[in-house]
């Protein structure tokens, strides 16, 4: 084929293709121009049925809204009308209260004027009164023949009198009822706690004797040289006196704890029957350490008997030592364990604390297990003692008041008082010293004897009470009263005496006659 042959078929595909391209486009063209027209028809549709249908929704809410406003105007309307008509009520009412409070105004100013008026009278009224009493004056002291400072002072003085005397009187009465009721109390508050609690009262000697099995054993104890007795004395404080008893050994020691040591150690040295220095010293601590567990068996047995728990270990080892401690006579631990018990049974017999009356009670006298190397009064030193081991509050001032030596705050402080003295008081609880006695009766007597208008005084009744003679002449009955207070208080103040002491005043009058 020729070249020109192909170019021609090629230029007539190409011109072909283009017609065919062109063609299409033309058409797309036309196609696309009916779709945009069928649209613009239909968007111009739906925006008159949108106007349409805005208009319609337009006239609804107009109408809806002047049908709002129309209510609204109605109930604002009927408002109006319910507030003017209160207000014409409230108006009314003021003007009522304004006629009311205008009549009381007239009325008060009526009344103002009365009480002027009679503000007047009462004041000529009193200048009459006292017109007439400086004339009454006059004619008293004209007749009684006393100025009006001399009345006064006399009618003072009689008015004195009868008062003391009725003062005198009523105090006498008043304590005569106190005392009816505070003794029948008393008694039957003590005698419930005194015959529910009865302890037994042992006097320990300051000597311990040890029996021996043979009058051989004295020189086996006293050693060649005396090296064994020596050894004992030096390790436990104590004396060994071997006399010419036959078969016993004294053991004198004014500290019980260390004789005890001593007579424990005596008696296993005496089965044991080897007895030199060394033995003595392993026997003597066996023997200490026998004494310590037995002082903490003791004060766990007292707490136990009592019913106090919660005791700190050291001061229920300070309370087992009082097991070998006696005051005049008395072993120390029965007698905390006897107070314990009588300040609980008094306790529960008021309504008060029962358990800290007996921890009180029980506990008042630890400063009796201190040893004389620390200074100070047993009821400081246990005063001491229950704060550095943080006792209650209560207790402290128990133990600091049993004594006196300062004020009880509390009624725990005041039974445990009372229970150490029905505890010491006891017959045959304790022993007193016969000078001691003495002096204190003495000093009674003296002390009672040395008010003015006393002309005997005695002490009776063991210094129980004291019977005081006045001069009837200077002592009169309602003095007498007065004084026997006065004497008690004294007493109290100055004196230390176990229990309580009676102060009896007798005046007697006596009138003399001679038939001739």
């Amino acid at each position: 084929m020729e070249p020109i042959h192909v170019i021609l078929i090629v230029l007539a595909a190409v011109v072909g293709g283009l017609g065919g391209f062109f063609g299409g486009v033309i058409y797309r063209k036309r196609v696309g121009e009916r779709e945009i027209g069928s649209a613009e028809q239909e968007a111009t549709r739906l925006i008159n049925e949108a106007i349409r249908s805005g208009e319609s929704r337009k006239k609804e809410l107009l109408l809806e809204a002047k049908d709002e406003i129309h209510k609204s105007r109605t109930e604002h309307e009927r408002d109006v009308k319910e507030r003017r008509a209160e207000l014409s009520k409230q108006e009314r009412r003021l003007q009522q209260k304004e006629e009311t409070l205008d009549k009381k105004a007239e009325a008060f100013e009526r009344k103002e004027e009365e009480y002027a008026r009679r503000v007047a009278e009462v004041a000529e009224a009193k200048a009459e009164a006292e017109a007439v009493r400086k004339q009454h004056i006059a004619t008293l002291e004209k007749l009684s023949g006393l100025t009006q400072e001399q009345a006064k002072a006399y009618l003072l003085e009689t008015v004195e009198t009868e008062v003391r005397h009725e003062s005198a009187m009523k105090i006498k009465e008043i304590e005569q009822q106190l005392k009816d009721e505070a003794d029948e109390k008393a008694r039957d508050i003590l005698s419930i706690a005194i015959q529910r609690c009865a302890a037994d009262h042992a006097a320990e000697a300051t000597v311990s004797v040890v029996p021996l099995p043979t009058d051989e054993m004295k020189g086996r104890i006293i050693g060649r040289e005396g090296r064994n007795i020596r050894t004992l004395e030096t390790i436990t404080g104590v004396d060994l006196i071997i006399d010419d008893t036959p078969e016993a050994i004294t053991v004198s020691s004014f500290d019980p704890v260390r004789r005890e040591i001593a007579r424990l150690a005596l008696e296993k040295l005496i089965v044991d029957g080897r007895i030199h220095p060394t033995r003595i010293e392993d026997m003597v601590e066996k023997a200490r350490k026998e004494v310590d567990r037995t002082i903490r068996e003791e004060g766990e047995r007292a707490c136990f008997e009592t019913g106090v728990h919660g005791v700190n270990p050291e001061l229920i080892k300070i309370l087992g030592r009082q097991k070998y401690r006696t005051s005049y006579g008395q072993n120390v631990l029965n007698h905390s364990i006897e107070v314990a018990h009588i300040a609980g049974l008094m306790a529960a017999e008021l309504g008060a604390d029962v358990a800290l009356a007996k921890r009180a009670g029980l506990l008042h006298d630890l400063g009796k297990s201190i040893d004389h190397e620390v200074e100070g009064s047993h009821v400081q030193l246990g005063a001491d003692l229950a704060r550095k081991y943080k006792e209650n509050p209560v207790v402290i001032n128990a133990i600091e008041a049993h004594h006196g030596d300062v004020e009880p705050k509390t009624v725990i402080a005041v039974l445990v008082q009372a229970a150490d003295a029905v505890s010491a008081a006891r017959p045959g609880a304790r022993r007193e010293n016969v000078e001691n006695y003495i002096r204190r009766l003495q000093k009674l007597e003296e002390l009672t004897g040395s008010y003015p208008g006393v002309e005997k005084a005695y002490a009776i009744q063991a210094g129980r009470e004291v019977r005081i003679m006045v001069k009837p002449e200077e002592v009169s009955e309602d003095n007498m009263i007065l004084l026997a207070r006065d004497v008690a208080k004294k007493i109290e103040a100055e004196l230390e005496y176990p229990g309580q002491i009676k102060v009896n005043v007798i005046r007697e009058t006596k009138a003399v006659e001679f038939a001739k």
